[in-house]
């Protein structure tokens, strides 16, 4: 309706420019929006008001030109001209109800569109190191990724989900050597654990498969692989330095073949673990992009040779650092230390040059809040690579609170001492946890209330709207069993019918559903479309508790069943856009 209403406005205003030799170069699209008070029209345009100075007229005297313009449609009740020019636009009774049969013809459909149609658009999110289960905050930016996915390929958009795996450096060699400590606790051997190790019940399960699977084989005596190493933190210490000398103390014990092995059964129990996570939640990926790919590739190597020729890299102890302050970061970064090894911000250029090459004009990371100092680096790097960072636009989505009876659930993952997300979707339900993780703007903390969450009452946002779809499913039981045909008519027919307050309110919800699905898609604000569900259902339970449907009058009935199966349509389309499900009983 929105789009109509910018079409009859454009060709008015062709109209006046070719009449009165308007000095404007080009026709640009009309602003519209919907008003907030009824008084005013459904629909807003300040159009007059922003063209009149290069059209060199007055703003009221544009707008009544434009008025006098605009073509005769079905679609417009009356317009108006309010305040310095604004032009206000009343929607026809007639074209809100000859929505009903359009959206019941499209199902599924309603609310698509091909706004972003030819577009590639990359969509990375979660990429959480696998160096243990999800918790509940990694989840908050699993159910955000998937619902802007899902809304871009809604608004016709080329979507690529992607899962970027850190499967190489020292995070996961301390998880390595975390697990291997845990099995040689197994074998026996008495020696204290790292302060700076991965202390989980998760890294116990991998040692213990190991134990079962390999029985002493990769045993070594405590004073081994202790003897010489440098003093850890409780000791005086650097937890730093003793952890890395117990990483290189490991390697040079096992060898390496059977440390890759210890590393690699320790990556891939929890990056199978982290996969089956998150395909319960709803959430899956085209790619799995291993870091460790842009090494064997040469990839890491090609990004520093680009940064380097571009001038943007400088040697100094030994290391080579990018000069990232030069695109107005804080400090330089060095991108390979002094041992020749590449660093982490390496492997981040190299998948950011690697991301532009595929050819996506749109590139959206997904990262936690704490690396909001990681993006200006990123962008700085494609700027002195010769490409485009705006391109590469950043979300940020803050932390998951989690509270149960009123209290705030301690986390923190290396000690282990955390709620996975297993655990989370097990107590309230996937649905729960999907609409939740979604309800407020990714950069804003989230209080997620465990109780009200599993609860099933009004005050229960998912329940709320899930139970408006649930309503309708059993109108239409009811009809069964009282052996009332409600083979709804074809078309617009009996829709005159719907006049009602209530009914007017629920068609006007309806016809704002494909504009609430292009903003919360091309601003990435999922959280749009959770208030426009629950402000939906709440006009659906109003005309349910003030009117009958199952009416005497055919007529009216039909109307009626007409207007909430649309209702029940958008219910269920809102719904699936965000993961969650449409239940038909509750």
């Amino acid at each position: 309706m929105k789009h109509q209403i910018q079409e009859l406005l454009t060709q008015a205003l062709r109209q006046v420019v070719a009449e009165d030799a308007l000095p404007l170069a080009r026709i640009p699209e009309p602003q519209v929006e919907r008003t907030r008070d009824p008084a005013h029209g459904d629909f807003s345009s300040n159009l007059a008001l922003i063209l009149a100075k290069t059209a060199q007229r007055r703003p009221r005297e544009l707008a009544e030109r434009l008025l006098a313009s605009l073509p005769i449609s079905a679609l417009i009740e009356r317009a108006e001209i309010a305040g310095p020019g604004f032009i206000n636009l009343f929607i026809a009774p007639a074209a809100y109800r000859a929505l009903v049969p359009v959206i019941l013809a499209a199902g599924h459909a309603y609310g698509r569109s091909q706004l972003g149609a030819g577009k590639r658009v990359q969509v990375e999110f979660v990429s959480a190191n696998p160096t243990g289960p999800l918790h509940v905050g990694h989840g908050r930016g699993a159910a955000y990724g998937a619902a802007v996915a899902d809304l871009l390929e809604a608004v016709g958009y080329d979507v690529h989900r992607e899962y970027y795996v850190n499967d190489a450096g020292r995070q996961m060699d301390i998880l390595a050597t975390s697990v291997w400590l845990r099995y040689l606790e197994l074998c026996g051997e008495d020696l204290p654990f790292p302060s700076n190790g991965y202390r989980g019940d998760y890294v116990w399960d991998i040692a213990a498969s190991l134990h079962r699977d390999h029985g002493d084989t990769y045993r070594y005596a405590a004073e081994q692989v202790l003897s010489g190493l440098p003093p850890d933190e409780p000791e005086g210490g650097d937890k730093e330095q003793y952890i890395d000398a117990l990483i290189e103390r490991s390697r040079g014990l096992l060898g390496d073949n059977r440390y890759r092995y210890v590393f690699e059964l320790g990556l891939n129990t929890l990056l199978d673990d982290i996969r089956d996570d998150l395909e319960r939640l709803g959430v899956t990926y085209q790619e799995w992009y291993s870091e460790r790919s842009l090494m064997e590739s040469g990839a890491v190597n090609k990004a520093v040779d680009r940064l380097r020729e571009a001038g943007y890299l400088y040697e100094k102890g030994g290391a080579w650092w990018f000069r990232s302050t030069a695109f107005g970061d804080e400090k330089d970064r060095v991108v390979v230390r002094e041992n020749g090894q590449s660093t982490y911000f390496a492997s981040d250029i190299a998948y950011h040059m690697d991301k532009v090459e595929r050819g996506f004009e749109r590139i959206l990371d997904i990262w936690g809040a704490d690396h909001h100092g990681y993006v200006p680096r990123v962008k700085a790097a494609l700027e002195a690579m010769g490409d485009d960072p705006s391109r590469l636009e950043v979300l940020l989505v803050q932390f998951a609170i989690l509270y149960r009876g009123g209290e705030k659930v301690q986390m923190s993952t290396r000690s282990g001492e955390f709620v996975t997300l297993r655990e989370l979707r097990k107590e309230v339900g996937t649905d729960a946890a999907r609409f939740y993780y979604v309800m407020r703007k990714c950069e804003q903390h989230l209080d997620f209330d465990l109780d009200l969450a599993k609860s099933q009452s009004s005050d229960n946002p998912v329940y709320y709207v899930q139970y408006a779809h649930a309503r309708v499913a059993s109108v239409l039981r009811q009809a069964a069993d009282k052996g009332i045909d409600v083979d709804i008519s074809p078309g617009a027919t009996n829709l005159e019918r719907l006049g009602e307050e209530q009914e007017l309110s629920l068609l006007k919800a309806l016809s704002r559903y494909p504009e609430v699905v292009e903003g919360a898609a091309v601003l990435a604000e999922p959280h749009q479309l959770t208030h426009y569900l629950r402000e939906l259902a709440n006009a659906f339970h109003v005309y349910y508790g003030t009117h009958q449907f199952l009416v005497p009058d055919a007529g009216l009935r039909d109307a009626r069943i007409k207007l909430i199966l649309a209702v029940r349509g958008v219910l269920r389309n809102g719904l699936n856009l965000l993961g969650v499900s449409a239940p038909e009983r509750m």
